[in-house]
């Protein structure tokens, strides 16, 4: 396997950025009860803060509800652009990994009926364990790759990304229609199946073949 870097090390960026793409997979959008996306895929953005490295503790909101984990293979730009083709995105890639997107998931529920952006149920501290991640290199298969994720060592979600509705290729090319992406900027692509809630106290492990795996345990 490539050498992979630790999570913690984004949080020393100057400017880092986290994408993530909303209603991917289509047994997720299922078992949420909720509509497949139109035209554009739903994009919204974490902070640097919501960031947390393996073995690091995972600090949760209290008193807002039911906090849902969504195990999600993560890409991290290696040269940046704009309007970049879907065709040629996979030279702006320099690593791959695994992460996780962690969601309020009543306060989004709320959002989503009334119309409002995802932050607040989305973008709080601690939102985004990231793995490893591991440089991609020619052997690496993005339409081929299984990860999974278990809770006290229970398997809560297995996922594969043949099965996104919009694969990683034309994620890039859709996000880079709206922003500039810069070198190391992040972008979380979806969630599979499987979904439900964490709480204090329980050990979080993601893995996949191919892919750094780490572990959490929230306080």
């Amino acid at each position: 396997m490539s050498q992979s870097r630790p999570a913690d090390a984004f949080r020393h960026r100057s400017t880092p950025r986290i994408f993530c793409i909303g209603r991917n997979y289509a047994k997720h959008i299922e078992e949420l009860n909720s509509s497949l996306p139109g035209a554009e895929c739903v994009i919204f953005m974490k902070p640097a803060s919501s960031l947390v490295a393996p073995e690091e503790a995972i600090t949760l909101p209290t008193n807002l509800g039911e906090i849902h984990h969504e195990a999600e293979l993560v890409i991290e730009m290696g040269h940046g652009g704009r309007d970049i083709r879907a065709e040629v995105t996979r030279e702006h890639i320099s690593a791959v990994g695994l992460g996780l997107d962690l969601t309020l998931r009543g306060v989004q529920t709320e959002l989503k009926n009334s119309g409002e952006p995802w932050e607040r149920a989305k973008a709080f501290d601690h939102s985004a364990p990231l793995a490893p991640l591991v440089a991609l290199t020619p052997d690496i298969d993005l339409s081929d790759l299984h990860f999974q994720l278990t809770v006290d060592g229970q398997v809560r979600q297995a996922g594969h990304t043949s099965h996104m509705l919009v694969d990683v290729e034309s994620l890039i090319a859709v996000v880079s229609q709206t922003w500039h992406l810069l070198p190391g900027d992040l972008i979380f692509t979806g969630t599979p199946e499987g979904v439900g809630p964490i709480e204090p106290g329980q050990h979080l492990a993601l893995s996949g073949a191919g892919l750094a795996a780490a572990e959490w345990t929230i306080a």
